[in-house]
């Protein structure tokens, strides 16, 4: 995934499918400067890190 569309569904209402090595994930924020968007586990959201939006898989 590109910055760009990881900044968009980050944005959106809507809920798209992203994956991260294989579990769902939500977008809390993108950095499209240094390509890295700060994401958490569907079910755990106080288990936050930070991760190259290149690893970012739409499904």
């Amino acid at each position: 995934m590109d910055a760009q569309r990881a900044q968009e569904i980050s944005e959106s209402s809507a809920m798209a499918n992203v994956t991260y090595n294989g579990q769902s994930i939500y977008i809390e924020h993108v950095d499209q400067q240094n390509g890295t968007a700060t994401i958490h586990p569907l079910d755990e959201p106080n288990n936050k890190q930070s991760v190259s939006v290149s690893s970012l898989e739409e499904q």
